[in-house]
C-alpha cells in the first residue's frame, strides 16, 4: 500500500513538472518574440518578415538579457501568486480588507485573474519597449563591422543582429539587410 502510494505522488509530481516546465517555455519564447520584436522594430525592421519559427524557438536563449528577464518575471509571477495564495490562507481578515471585501464576491476569482494578466501583459510590454531602446543604445555605441560578400564587396556597420538567413546592419541611417546564402547582394530598408 505504502509503496503505490509513493509511486503514485512520484508520478504525479513528475507531471506537475513537465506541465511547469512547458508551460514556462512557451512563456519565455513569448517573451523572447516580443522582445525581439521591440529590439529590431528601433531600426524600423519587422522582424517576423525575416524569421522563421526556430528563431523565434531559440529568441529566449539568443540575448543574456531576454534570458534574465524571462526566468526572473517567470518566478517573479509564481512567487507573487504563491504569496496572494499564503496571505489569503494565513490572513484573511487582512486580506478581505485589502481587497475592499471583494473577495468574497463570486465574480472576485475571475476579476483577480483578468487584472493580474492585463497587469503582467502591460509589465512585458513596457518591459520589451525598455530593452529595445536600451539596445539600440548599445548596438548605437559599439564599433562597425565587416562583412565581405561574395563579389568582394565589403559592407561595413553596426550589426543589429541576424536570424538564420539575413544579417541586419545600420549604416548612418539606413538599415541593411544582407542575405547569408543567396543571391540577393542586399535589401536596403531605408
Amino acid at each position: 500500500m505504502r509503496e503505490g502510494f509513493v509511486r503514485a505522488t512520484y508520478e504525479l509530481f513528475i507531471k506537475e513538472i513537465q506541465t511547469i516546465l512547458t508551460a514556462s517555455y512557451v512563456i519565455a519564447v513569448g517573451i523572447g518574440m516580443l522582445f525581439n520584436y521591440q529590439k529590431y522594430s528601433q531600426f524600423e525592421i519587422n522582424i517576423f518578415n525575416y524569421s522563421d519559427v526556430f528563431d523565434f524557438l531559440i529568441a529566449p536563449f539568443s540575448d543574456f538579457y531576454i534570458l534574465l528577464f524571462a526566468t526572473t518575471s517567470i518566478l517573479f509571477v509564481l512567487l507573487l501568486i504563491k504569496l496572494d495564495l499564503v496571505w489569503k490562507q494565513y490572513w484573511p481578515k487582512s486580506y478581505s480588507k485589502a481587497n475592499l471585501g471583494h473577495d468574497q464576491k463570486p465574480w472576485y476569482k475571475t476579476y483577480k485573474l483578468v487584472a493580474f494578466v492585463l497587469t503582467f501583459m502591460l509589465y512585458l510590454y513596457l518591459s520589451a519597449n525598455y530593452y529595445g531602446r536600451y539596445t539600440k543604445e548599445r548596438i548605437v555605441k559599439q564599433n562597425d563591422i565587416s562583412i565581405k560578400l561574395v563579389d568582394n564587396e565589403i559592407n561595413t556597420g553596426k550589426l543589429i543582429g541576424k536570424t538564420k538567413d539575413v544579417i541586419f546592419l545600420v549604416k548612418g541611417k539606413n538599415v541593411l539587410v544582407i542575405p547569408i546564402s543567396s543571391l540577393v547582394k542586399e535589401i536596403r530598408i531605408k
